[in-house]
């Protein structure tokens, strides 16, 4: 069986977790705690990198979001996640790709300022709200008619923004201009793997202490 080494709150890890679910695979969960859980010898031994989420498939293990993905779309086909024209595979991967260079640091940024994790200055603070918004005006156009990014179906695109994206207004980012990214983002959240892996407020309240000194980390 499937076992995925995790943490619920963690966008990297959810955006496995939601795969999973859309394609109905049965997994093991091993839940971490980002207090000292990913430094214990047999977690590194796994990933010396101490990151979520691992997934170990029969004794393979794969590291890396990603990487994850691409295993389980290959392996396990049905229902597919990524579509199959040239077009429609690239537009998939831009939104991956961007998602996780463009968008993710600048969203850590805001959100360390909203809670107030760590004060940051504010041209620093307006540079990540206008990355954000440069992203958003992309994905949006990206979008053109189409219900998910290069397909009518739910692709591996959109699992991977759309873990990062849907958050935004709770970070201070409001979607008003992007009427595409609105109602996809409420296609998104009306999806039963969605909802089953949305977290509660108590779990994100319980969180914030080691939310805090990873932040602090990565910022500093």
């Amino acid at each position: 069986m499937l076992k995925l080494y995790h943490l619920p709150l963690s966008a990297n890890s959810r955006r496995v977790w939601i795969a999973l679910l859309e394609k109905g695979l049965p997994f093991e969960e091993v839940l971490l705690k980002l207090d000292g859980d990913q430094y214990q010898p047999e977690f590194l031994e796994l990933n010396p990198f101490h990151h979520v989420p691992v997934l170990v498939d029969d004794g393979f293990r794969v590291v890396e979001s990603l990487a994850i993905l691409d295993y389980l779309e290959v392996k396990y086909p049905i229902p597919p996640l990524m579509p199959s024209e040239a077009k429609a595979i690239a537009t998939v991967r831009m939104v991956q790709m961007l998602s996780i260079t463009e968008l993710w640091s600048p969203m850590i940024r805001l959100t360390s300022e909203v809670m107030g994790f760590v004060k940051n200055d504010a041209e620093k603070l307006e540079k990540a709200r206008q990355q954000v918004h440069t992203v958003l005006s992309f994905f949006e156009s990206q979008l053109d008619d189409s219900p998910y990014f290069g397909s009518n179906h739910l692709t591996l695109g959109d699992i991977t923004a759309g873990t990062l994206v849907t958050q935004l207004p709770s970070i201070g980012v409001l979607l008003d201009d992007y009427p595409k990214v609105i109602g996809w983002c409420d296609r998104l959240m009306q999806r039963d793997s969605w909802k089953a892996t949305e977290p509660s407020p108590e779990a994100i309240e319980a969180l914030i202490p080691q939310a805090k000194a990873l932040m602090r980390a990565y910022l500093t």
